[in-house]
């Protein structure tokens, strides 16, 4: 009986020690978003750099993340998760270092890139380790809980380490504090993370990895330099072209695959498709809030670094207060309360920064501040169990991994859009008229959340919830009996 009670002990602190090592790398990946956009100003005074300069140094990161995260969550379930997450640790951490000494903006955001390739290796692999590490449903559903809190001090804490970093020691800061983490978490994955694989391997999908990757890079690409080079103009009008191109040939040749890397049958389903819209939509508006409201106080009004980063901390509380109210709502009532009121905030917060002037009162700022910060908290929970509602189980990971893909995607557009916004009416971030150009911003943030909102009542009808039906019935139930386990495609929900 004591030898047994020692070996349940020491199993139980194994996996305590595998969740703090995957939270360590949700830690580093998340600060670093959010301080990085508390540097930007220092980052364009020192490498020179236009608004579009700035947007590239957040969407190289971003574009990274969202076109390779289901690229690695496949390649993790066949090769070895343990092996794809210490990967990605080493390209993380390395791309911080290189950050950290970039001589120009150019190295910078090609830095960025090394950064996000490695970032789209952790988090949903990570899941995928902590799902294998602890087998029983009750544990296994805390464990996913404190690493979804994780989420939340990262959002809190960023602006505020950030600002405290480049006041005292300059923008390159910022990256100094990933080595260490970095480091720490490869050591400790390499003594405690235990190897796994999925039973069932997914074949590659190397054409379909190819599509996805240029229907992100050209897109971005051609939103973010249209700005500068003209909409009108020859290159950027092929760059959408190629970006249509490669969206409307994707469906055709996934559908073909038996192993597709994004299954287009997820998307006859309401609740599905809506969800993927809504996570492309909600962190279209958290980043591109980001990338503006840090612009502003620190370009328009004035304010620091430290400043800038103390002043946001009203949303991330917003956020943190939200986010376990949300899975209580969504729970007990379903998504459709939390989607609709959380849309209906975001409107709200994004209305009242329309008529943004250089003098507006601090009430009015920190009182949208806070609107959008309950709103963000509330849109996670509804969003996963919306693109889960109806599916079999062995496609709910599949199918809130591709919602997570979304996410990234919105991080993606929020700043190519909102940026591009502003680029094209003023010429640099801290012209006199910043604040007037970021008006068509906030509009397009106040019509998304009235997007969310929709997407609350129209993927809780009836009707939607029999498009799921007939989609479940297309899949296997048991996911011993398929190929299409899930995690291979991206991990366990996320």
């Amino acid at each position: 009986m004591t030898s047994q009670t020692t070996l349940t002990d020491g199993g139980h602190r194994r996996s305590g020690l595998v969740l703090a090592v995957c939270c360590l790398s949700l830690l580093i990946t998340a600060l670093d978003t959010t301080a990085v956009n508390v540097a930007l100003p220092a980052v364009g005074q020192d490498l020179h750099a236009p608004v579009s300069g700035l947007q590239w140094t957040v969407d190289g990161y971003t574009l990274a993340v969202a076109a390779f995260m289901l690229l690695a969550g496949s390649t993790a379930d066949r090769i070895g998760r343990r092996r794809v997450f210490q990967t990605g640790l080493v390209l993380f951490t390395a791309g911080s270092l290189a950050c950290s000494l970039a001589p120009g903006l150019g190295w910078l955001i090609a830095f960025r890139v090394v950064q996000g390739l490695g970032a789209s290796m952790l988090n949903p692999v990570a899941l995928s380790i902590i799902t294998h590490a602890f087998p029983d449903p009750r544990e296994r559903a805390r464990a996913i809980g404190l690493w979804g809190t994780t989420v939340g001090l990262s959002l809190a804490a960023g602006p505020v380490v950030g600002g405290l970093l480049v006041a005292s020691a300059g923008w390159r800061s910022i990256f100094w504090i990933n080595i260490p983490v970095g480091v720490a978490a490869l050591v400790l994955a390499a003594l405690f993370v235990p190897e796994s694989r999925a039973a069932s391997a997914r074949r590659p999908d190397p054409v379909g990895q190819v599509l996805v990757v240029t229907i992100l890079t050209s897109l971005i690409f051609a939103i973010i330099e249209g700005s500068r080079q003209g909409y009108g103009s020859a290159p950027i009008i092929g760059l959408f072209v190629l970006a249509a191109a490669a969206t409307a040939a994707l469906p055709g040749y996934e559908r073909r695959r038996e192993q597709p890397l994004v299954d287009p049958v997820f998307f006859r389903s309401v609740p599905f498709t809506g969800s993927f819209i809504a996570a492309v939509t909600a962190f279209l508006v958290l980043s591109g809030f980001l990338f503006l409201n840090t612009l502003y106080l620190q370009e328009v009004r004035g304010c620091s670094a430290l400043q800038a980063g103390l002043l946001t901390v009203p949303l991330a509380v917003g956020v943190a207060l939200a986010s376990p109210l949300s899975g209580r709502m969504t729970a007990a009532r379903g998504p459709r309360l939390p989607l609709v009121t959380a849309g209906l905030l975001i409107a709200a917060a994004a209305l009242l920064l329309t008529t943004l002037t250089p003098t507006t009162p601090w009430t009015t700022l920190l009182t949208a501040y806070v609107l959008l910060g309950i709103g963000f908290g509330l849109v996670n929970a509804p969003i996963t169990t919306t693109a889960v509602a109806g599916m079999p189980r062995a496609q709910a990971g599949v199918s809130a991994a591709i919602t997570t893909t979304g996410r990234q995607i919105g991080n993606n557009l929020g700043v190519a859009v909102l940026g591009a916004i502003v680029s094209a009416r003023t010429p640099t971030p801290g012209h006199a008229g910043f604040a007037a150009a970021s008006h068509p911003g906030w509009w397009l943030l106040a019509a998304s959340g009235l997007l969310i909102a929709a997407i609350g009542l129209a993927t809780t009808t009836n009707w939607a919830t029999a498009t799921a039906t007939r989609v479940a019935t297309r899949f296997p139930t048991e996911p011993t009996t398929t190929s299409r386990t899930p995690g291979v495609r991206g991990g366990a929900p996320a």
